[in-house]
Formats: C-alpha cells, sequence, structure tokens
C-alpha cells in the first residue's frame, strides 16, 4: 500500500484526535451538565448524578440528528460539546452556543473528505487554544441551545423539529436553563 498525502494526513489527524481529547467536565460530578436526548426530545441537567431539572418537548433540526452533520442539511451533531459563548440578548431570547465543530467531528470530516487539511488544523487548533472553532467551514457553525424567540410559534414548536440544527426550547424553558449554564459547560447530545 502506497502511503499518500492523504492517508499520512489521515493517520495524523486520528493520532491528534487521541492524543488531545479534552478532559470530560462529567467527571466532577458536582458541576452539572446537559444531556439532549433528541429521540425523547428532552433537555436534562444532571448534577451529582441525578436529574436537577428535566424540559420536555424540546425541538431538534429539521434534519434529524447525525454524526456528520454540513452546512444546509439542518441535522443536530450528536456527540459531546460545551458552552462557548452566550447570548443573553438573543432574537432567540437566550442563546448558549456550542463549540462545534468539535475534534471528533473535524477528525471524521476530514476523513471523509468534508473537509480539507487546512480547516482540519484551523478547528483543532481553536480548540486547542480555548477559543471557539471555525463556525464558516463546510461543517457551518452557530450551533446552540436557544429559545422560540420574537419571531417564534410555539404551535410550530411543538408540533415540528424546526431548527437548522440547533435546540430549541421554550423561552420559559431556556430561561430556567439559564440558571444551570456557564462558559465550559458540557452537553452531551445523543
Amino acid at each position: 500500500m502506497r502511503l499518500t498525502w492523504r492517508r499520512y494526513s489521515t493517520l495524523i489527524v486520528m493520532l491528534l484526535s487521541l492524543l488531545a481529547s479534552p478532559v470530560r467536565a462529567i467527571a466532577d460530578a458536582t458541576t452539572p451538565w446537559i444531556l439532549i436526548d433528541a429521540e425523547q426530545q428532552t433537555l436534562s441537567v444532571i448534577k451529582n448524578g441525578e436529574i436537577q431539572v428535566r424540559f420536555y418537548d424540546i425541538s431538534i433540526g429539521r434534519g434529524g440528528k447525525g454524526m456528520l452533520r454540513t452546512v444546509g442539511d439542518a441535522k443536530t451533531p450528536v456527540g459531546e460539546f460545551h458552552i462557548a459563548w452566550i447570548n443573553r440578548d438573543s432574537r432567540y431570547r437566550k442563546f448558549f452556543g456550542l463549540d462545534f465543530p468539535n475534534l471528533d467531528y473535524a477528525a471524521r470530516a476530514y476523513e471523509n473528505n468534508l473537509i480539507g487539511w487546512n480547516d482540519y488544523i484551523a478547528i483543532r487548533t481553536a480548540i486547542l487554544e480555548g477559543r471557539t472553532p471555525p463556525q464558516d467551514t463546510r461543517l457551518g457553525g452557530h450551533i446552540g441551545i436557544h429559545g422560540i424567540g420574537r419571531d417564534g410559534n410555539r404551535n410550530i414548536h411543538h408540533r415540528f423539529n424546526w431548527t437548522d440544527g440547533c435546540i430549541a426550547l421554550t423561552d420559559q424553558q431556556v430561561d430556567a436553563l439559564a440558571e444551570w449554564v456557564n462558559l465550559g459547560t458540557t452537553v452531551v447530545i445523543q
């Protein structure tokens, strides 16, 4: 087997991903974290191994959930993420931005030829430096948890998955969630 640049760089990506995996904040049971069950359409805040609060009838992306997500497919990404920024005055009431794409997504996307080497390195570098990863690659960005907001329709929210890949709650739910969310809060989407 001839070792081409693509195969060589894929091996490097796999090794870098293994070596640079972030320490899971979930290991600290006293730190609240968020579990989103896309199938059951629930969002739970967990602390000390117990559910502190659970929100029902959440909405996810129109495209369902997926292990690979690209701009325009309206899929909600699956995996472990962290709150990377907070906008408490969003058009969606509140917006808790995720550090999407994460290292796992970037590595998987590179291996599947969805992004190039330069995008992979830019994403990886940003994450390792504690910055929000680039939001303008083919994988997209601006994924987060938010409310319905000023222009939203509560009836549509309860009947359909309507977002472009985000997780949506009612405005009352997102206000209640805000008490549990800080920068760095772990979010697991399954």
